[in-house]
């Protein structure tokens, strides 16, 4: 089969490889229809999260069932489904308490309670380094699912696959942000990113009855985008302190009662910025979660959706401490929303795919990851056709 294999940082091609097999009788063989590259998987691209071996990449997939192991009874050959990006055994401690990402059983060999930066770490993911279980990912033409009559979800005949295809992780992500934040009707989110993620967050605060949606981000095509689907106010991020003022200036001083972080550790930096994280032997930079501290109004939330694999020394304890903020943070247990979230689109109350800016084969996966990563061609999100033949 073909898929998209990661060699090393920056260079990911359209390999011939080995077809997946049942291995356990709880597996499904998945033949790929639709999948998409996320910000997530851009880590990996530039090196900052690293994956020795080759590894077939992508936690963004649906597709129709192949084979089924004699263990799955609720799925047959033929059905449509859509797969959350965690892997989840559905029977231990956590998966029981609806911390599916927490499974202790899908990454025996790297999980722990500590999680540390390379050991003990949380559940298995698709598609992301031997550190997560090693699983080949989807952004191929077939996958192989384990723990199948846990996670993937039959998909309506009505609804084509991008309508649905980001219930895998952007939307729940996105959704999980807002719903960290208790909010009550009234309210005012700032969301740091204006990408796929910080889209999905402006959708759902509008869903979760948010007054004022503010979206900053530093390329105003994209704050364009998200203006555009939303409503929502933008500001175009030049200066850290500037943004801050600004998110106060439109709160009465207060600042805003919920700020999403969906950027993670590689915000856009300049020489200071990285001149900082070289002398604190740090990777990345945490200005983006630093600004939504700052941000946010006393006694309000920060939800952190962006990665932070490593740790931070500089961080500021004291004010969060002072203003009495809540953080919540990790990655998103979405077979515990899915079914909710695919209502909300089955029922017409949001619309997942109007952030698609590119459509290409699997074969141009080269292609998707450049242009995704420099952000070329105004591109937003980039969805893949593991069976349409290369057009470039």
């Amino acid at each position: 089969m073909k898929a998209a294999v990661i060699h090393s940082p920056g260079t990911i091609t359209c390999d011939t490889v080995e077809d997946p097999g049942i291995k356990n009788p709880t597996d499904i063989i998945l033949k790929v229809t639709s999948t998409a590259i996320c910000g997530s998987d851009l880590h990996m691209y530039s090196g900052a999260i690293p994956q020795l071996r080759p590894m077939v990449m992508g936690h963004e997939f649906m597709g129709i069932v192949e084979e089924a192991g004699k263990d799955i009874t609720h799925l047959k050959v033929g059905d449509r489904v859509v797969v959350p990006f965690p892997i989840s055994c559905g029977s231990c401690f956590f998966c029981r308490h609806d911390l599916p990402t927490a499974c202790e059983h899908s990454n025996p060999d790297h999980y722990g309670p500590e999680g540390g930066l390379i050991t003990e770490k949380g559940g298995a993911l698709f598609g992301y380094t031997d550190l997560y279980g090693g699983y080949d990912g989807g952004q191929a033409q077939y996958v192989r699912v384990p723990y199948a009559h846990v996670g993937p979800r039959k998909v309506p005949e009505n609804l084509t696959d991008e309508q649905v295809l980001f219930l895998t992780d952007i939307f729940p992500t996105g959704y999980t942000g807002v719903m960290w934040g208790n909010l009550k009707g009234g309210e005012t989110v700032a969301i740091f990113g204006a990408g796929p993620v910080g889209s999905m967050s402006a959708k759902s605060s509008i869903l979760h009855g948010a007054k004022k949606i503010i979206v900053i981000d530093t390329q105003q095509y994209r704050l364009n985008q998200i203006k555009n689907l939303t409503g929502c106010d933008t500001i175009l991020w030049e200066d850290g302190k500037e943004v801050i003022q600004q998110i106060r200036d439109l709160t009465d001083g207060r600042g805003a009662d919920l700020c999403i972080d969906a950027v993670g550790f590689e915000p856009d930096r300049n020489f200071l910025d990285r001149a900082k994280a070289v002398l604190n032997l740090e990777k990345g930079s945490i200005k983006v979660l630093e600004a939504c501290m700052s941000s946010v109004r006393r006694g309000g939330t920060v939800s952190i959706l962006g990665v932070y694999p490593v740790n931070y020394d500089n961080f500021k304890l004291g004010q969060i401490f002072d203003k009495g903020i809540t953080i919540k943070a990790g990655q998103c247990n979405v077979h515990t929303i899915i079914d909710k979230l695919l209502d909300y689109v089955q029922s017409g109350q949001v619309v997942l795919d109007d952030i698609i800016t590119h459509r290409l084969s699997l074969e141009d996966v080269a292609k998707g990851y450049d242009i995704f990563d420099k952000k070329l061609d105004d591109c937003v999100k980039v969805v893949l056709d593991p069976w349409k033949p290369s057009v470039l």
